[in-house]
C-alpha cells in the first residue's frame, strides 16, 4: 500500500508517496538522493544510517518513512550551513577522525545530537553518545578528540558572539 507523507528534510518541505514498508534510509537514498546516510547492517546495530528525527538520533534503517509524516529529518547533508562546514565536520577533518569514512556521517549525526543538548560533554558522555556507531577502522580516540574539539570551538564561537 502507498501513503502520502509530508515532512521537512534538511529544512526543506517535502511531499512524497511511499510504500508502507519503505524504510527512512531507503527513502532518503533512493527517492531523495541523499546518499550521505549510509546503508550498513540494516538491523540498527552499526549506526551508519543515523539521522536526526525531530532533533533526536535514530537508525533510519529501522524507521519507516510513513512514521516520519509531519516530522523533521536532518541528514548529514543538512549539517553544513551556507557552504560552511559545521564545527563537527571541520574537526573530523582537522583531527583525522576518519579512515575509510563509511561510519563518519552517522558519527557526525550522533555527535551533533549530543552537542545540541550538551555543549560541555565529558569524554564519557561523548563515548556514550556514539556507542551505537561502529567504526571498524579507528580506535575511536580521534573521533572523541574531534567531538571534544568541536564542542570547544562551538563554545568559543558562542562566547565571542556574546562578548
Amino acid at each position: 500500500m502507498k501513503h502520502s507523507i509530508s515532512l521537512i528534510i534538511n529544512g526543506d518541505p517535502v511531499d512524497a508517496i511511499v510504500k508502507d514498508n519503505l524504510t527512512l534510509l531507503d527513502f532518503l537514498r533512493d527517492q531523495m538522493f541523499l546518499t550521505g546516510t549510509k546503508k550498513g547492517c540494516e538491523e540498527g546495530e552499526c549506526g551508519a544510517c543515523t539521522v536526526m528525527l525531530d532533533g533526536k538520533p535514530v537508525n533510519s534503517c529501522c524507521t519507516l518513512a510513513v512514521e516520519c509524516d509531519g516530522h523533521e529529518i536532518l541528514t548529514v547533508e543538512g549539517v553544513a550551513k551556507e557552504g560552511m562546514l559545521h564545527p563537527i565536520q571541520k574537526q573530523f577533518i582537522e583531527k583525522w577522525a576518519m579512515q575509510c569514512g563509511y561510519c563518519t556521517p552517522g558519527m557526525i549525526m550522533s555527535a551533533k545530537a549530543l552537542l545540541d543538548v550538551n555543549r560541555h560533554p565529558t569524554e564519557l558522555e561523548i563515548r556514550e553518545a556514539i556507542e551505537g556507531n561502529l567504526c571498524r577502522c579507528t580506535g575511536y580516540a580521534k573521533i572523541v578528540e574531534a567531538i571534544q574539539a568541536a564542542a570547544d570551538e562551538m563554545n568559543w564561537e558562542e562566547e565571542s558572539e556574546n562578548a
